[in-house]
Order: C-alpha cells, then structure tokens, then sequence
C-alpha cells in the first residue's frame, strides 16, 4: 500500500444510505444482477482496520487487526454488537504512517495448539514476525507473554512495509515484504536475493535449528543458490499489499502497489522475479530501454488515471452468498475506493470489471470460515458485497 493515511487525511467521504434497516451502498451490476455493499457488522466500529481473518477451527469467530496494535475478536453475527481485545501490542508498536500491526495468520492446527502469527513494527526500521498463543484456559484471549519471534528485518525506510502473512495449503507460512521503502527502492532491495526486502518468504515455522526459530523448505527456491537467501520464494515486488491463496486451485494472488504510474496484479511462482525495480507493471521504469528478460509480467495492470493510486489485493470468491462472483478475483484501490473483478482468471490475460465507486479506503480482504468475502475500510467499517435481490441484515 502507497501510503496508509491518517482518518483526518482520508480522500474521500462517502454518506450510507439507509434502506429502511438495511445499512448499504447501491452498485453497479457485475451483471444483469445489481449488487450491494453492505456494512456486515453494523453495531460494531474499528479503528483503522486492515485485516479480516477467521481461522479453521469450527468456531466461525472473526478477529480484525487494527493497524493501531490491537486484535479484536467476535462472534460471525451481522447483529453482534462486542468486540473484545484478542491481543493488545499498543505499548509495543509504531504505528504512524504505513507502520503498525500489519498481519495476522491462524497456525493450521490453532484449534488443538493456540498458535498464530503477526507482523508488526516495533520500531520505524524493523518488521518483526512473531508467534503467540492464546492462553491456556480461554481461547478468546491472547497469552501476550507467549510471543516467540521468528524474523526481525531491517527497515531503511518507514514505507513499504509488505505485512501479509498466510499459511498455504503446503502448510508453510507466507510472508509478504516490501522493498523497505522511500521512492524507486533507491538501494536496489527487490532485486537483491542477499536481502528479505521485495518479497514473498516462505518458512517452516513446524520445526527449529540452532540458528532460528524456524526451518525452510527443502523444495525453497533458493535453497542452494549461493548469495541468495533461502527463505525467499518469489522476489521482485515494490510493496505486495495482501495477497491470498485460491481455495480451490491454490494459487497465491498478490496485488503489488505501483510507483507513479501502474498498479499490478501478479500470481506467484516460486522463484518468479516480478521486475521491480527494473519495471513498474510491464512498462521499464525510469529507462526507455530496460532489459526484462527472466522477469514475470502481472496478470492484470491498471493505471493512475481516474485517481486509482494504490491496489489493495483481494480473493478468488469461492462463496456461495453473492454467486455472481463465483470464480471471480475481487480486488479494489485504496486511494479512489474502486472495486473490480476480475475475469477469465485461468487464462495469459484477465479482463478487469468494475464493481463499483465507493469512496472508501479500501484497506484489506478477508474471508470467513464458508470463504465469504469481507472488505476492510478506513472508515472504521467491515462491509461485505451482496446481491441485492437477497434478504440483508
């Protein structure tokens, strides 16, 4: 994400419409069906939220991190009017600027270990990934004396912060870093494999050495390539702000905030070098002439001119609520509040549709438990898209 700014900075200001008890925004049709946005929780408000997650563990509970330093959990209910404090690291973090509490991910096995994993800014020049666990007789609460940190990473700059964390279906843990800042990646850090800056890690976070509080892969990319480090798995990335896995065919989806010029979508290959800082999208950046052989163009490229400024990665929808959107990859900008889908996802190019203007701060995706689709706003508010045909809360 370009910049996460302040609530007083906030571009644009949206009124909600009231629908007699229906608290939502009235689209544009994908198709000949129009569609909704409708504020999921209406009772509840957050304070900068920027990620939704929901782990699998039977318990259909959702936990919102807002970028502040605090975790809230809830029950998955539109009429839930509480939510408490999961994790606090208020007193642990910096939070100005695209600093903060960046990501949040649920240990496969959370249910049976009470392990999960975040990234966060302790200080303006280090990410750190750490590991807690709730405490051991309620798993509604966070043991904060629990933490087990795993990476600590430099930052030369308070931008490009990357923060995303995901479990993949391999059961390793996904880490999402961008190129540490300041404008053009100055020192070089996305095509650097001796640094973490630029990328997408993947770890083993089941195991240890004597070394770390994590293994890596043997099938890792990098693993044997000298200068390199191994816990890279696809390098080239200017800032991927959210990226997700496909639930039903498991590819890793990133949006990748662009410079001055583009935005991109990318799907992630292991050992794919996205091009940054060599190219911005499929256009050479600040060289007429630049040599991109061996990089990955994006699936999906936009540019800045209607105010679209800073991509927020979302899902593949696999739900089964808004059925228009089945197999659609649903992204948005938080800077202009647009929302697309995006189409003809199995094949070189997709085909991008616009969903709909909402003047929001779109800062993040999520999914709950039946892979229903959440949208994080800066607005304090979690929506969620719906057709309008059905009964809304």
């Amino acid at each position: 994400m370009k910049k996460i700014l302040p609530a007083i900075l906030v571009l644009f200001i949206f009124q909600l419409i009231s629908c007699s008890d229906k608290d939502a925004l009235e689209l544009s049709p994908i198709t000949e069906d129009s569609l909704l946005l409708v504020n999921a929780f209406p009772n509840l408000t957050f304070s900068r939220p920027l990620d939704f997650q929901s782990p699998n563990d039977g318990s259909d509970r959702i936990f919102v991190v807002e970028q502040g330093g605090l975790i809230k959990i809830f029950e998955n209910d539109s009429e839930v009017d509480q939510a408490t404090t999961f994790l606090s690291l208020e007193n642990s973090i910096a939070s100005s600027d695209e600093l903060g509490l960046l990501g949040l991910a649920f240990h496969p096995d959370f249910e049976n270990n009470g392990y999960f994993f975040v990234n966060y800014t302790p200080s303006s020049d280090v990410s750190v990934v750490s590991r807690f666990k709730t405490m051991d007789n309620d798993s509604n609460v966070a043991d904060p004396a629990s933490e087990l940190i795993l990476l600590r990473v430099p930052q030369p700059y308070t931008n490009h912060n990357g923060g995303q964390l995901a479990f993949g279906p391999d059961g390793y843990l996904y880490i999402a870093m961008g190129d540490g800042g300041s404008g053009g990646d100055p020192d070089g850090n996305a095509q650097n494999l001796e640094n973490l800056l630029g990328t997408i890690l993947r770890i083993d976070v089941n195991s240890s050495d004597n070394v770390q509080n994590y293994t890596i892969p043997n099938d890792n990319p990098f693993v044997d390539v000298d200068g390199a480090r191994p816990e890279i798995y696809a390098y080239g990335l200017r800032n991927p702000w959210r990226f997700s896995f496909d639930s039903q065919t498991g590819k890793i989806w990133t949006g990748d905030v662009g410079q001055g010029e583009k935005e991109e979508i990318n799907i992630i290959e292991s050992g794919g070098n996205y091009g940054w800082n060599i190219l911005e999208g499929t256009s050479c950046y600040n060289d007429q002439d630049c040599d991109d052989t061996g990089t990955i163009a994006p699936i999906f490229e936009y540019g800045h001119e209607n105010n679209d400024k800073s991509v927020t990665g979302g899902f593949v929808y696999r739900g089964n609520l808004t059925l228009s959107l089945n197999g659609y990859y649903i992204y948005g900008d938080f800077v202009s509040g647009r929302i697309w889908a995006l189409e003809n996802i199995s094949s070189a190019t997709a085909n991008s549709i616009l969903l709909l203007e909402t003047g929001l701060n779109i800062a993040s995706f999520g999914t709950d438990a039946n892979n229903e689709l959440f949208i994080c706003s800066f607005d304090g508010k979690i929506y969620r898209i719906s057709e309008q045909e059905q009964n809304l809360p």
